[in-house]
């Protein structure tokens, strides 16, 4: 069933990412720590400057540095207006060559493929329906987004955010400001912590909520499975 992706489908794209790459645990407040490297909020003192870009470029290699990765997550929004938790988890597979692979396992099953400009859902009965990007520019610049965050194409970044980072300890933090209206319109910004991998992702919305993901138990196989591949087609 394609189609044009409705509001729930942008979402999800946003959520991703980025995407990405994610948990029993609350929404952090702008304020809180973030795995060590300092405050949430600190980071955006630290603008990306011509000392820290060399470092900033070998952590995007870094990152884009292997083909296929595969890990579980744990995805909590916190919704302002209820004081309240939404906690899913499930398994990822992030692909250089086809996109990203997010299954749901609790409260509902789903899984959810995301190509470079489509998405297909799955429900357990693996009934699937696809949406297609074309026509809707927000779509589009959130799966160029989630792309260069998970393929570590550090100018894509750099087109559509202001770029904040920082390091210490051997983790770094990056901050993103979006500088694109369609991305800026629900994301006010987001933040991301890692090492040689993602481990943590914070989207703040305009709306005052926070989604945070937690990404965990990396693995990194030559490839996909057979059963891998035909997530990416509704045949």
């Amino acid at each position: 069933m394609p189609g044009k992706p409705d509001g729930r489908a942008v979402h999800l794209f946003v959520s991703l990412g980025a995407l990405l790459l994610i948990t029993g645990i609350s929404g952090v407040p702008l304020g809180a720590q973030t795995n060590g490297v300092g405050t949430a909020a600190g980071i955006f003192r630290f603008p990306l400057a011509p000392e820290t870009r060399p470092r900033f470029n070998e952590i995007c290699a870094l990152l884009a540095g292997h083909p296929v990765i595969k890990g579980t997550f744990e995805q909590t929004k916190t919704i302002l207006r209820l004081n309240r938790s939404l906690i899913s988890k499930g398994n990822f597979i992030i692909t250089a060559e086809q996109g990203m692979v997010w299954e749901t396992l609790t409260p509902f099953p789903s899984t959810i493929a995301v190509g470079k400009d489509y998405l297909i859902q799955s429900n357990p009965s693996g009934r699937k329906t696809k949406l297609e990007a074309s026509g809707n520019e927000t779509f589009m610049r959130l799966a160029e987004t989630i792309r260069a965050v998970f393929s570590g194409n550090s100018q894509k970044l750099a087109d559509n955010f202001e770029i904040y980072f920082t390091e210490q300890e051997g983790a770094w933090l990056l901050g993103l400001i979006p500088s694109e209206q369609s991305i800026r319109s629900f994301a006010a910004r987001i933040l991301m912590n890692g090492d040689s991998v993602i481990r943590s992702i914070i989207l703040y919305e305009q709306n005052g909520d926070v989604i945070r993901y937690t990404l965990s138990n990396h693995i990194f196989p030559g490839a996909l499975t057979l059963h891998e591949k035909a997530l990416f087609s509704v045949q």
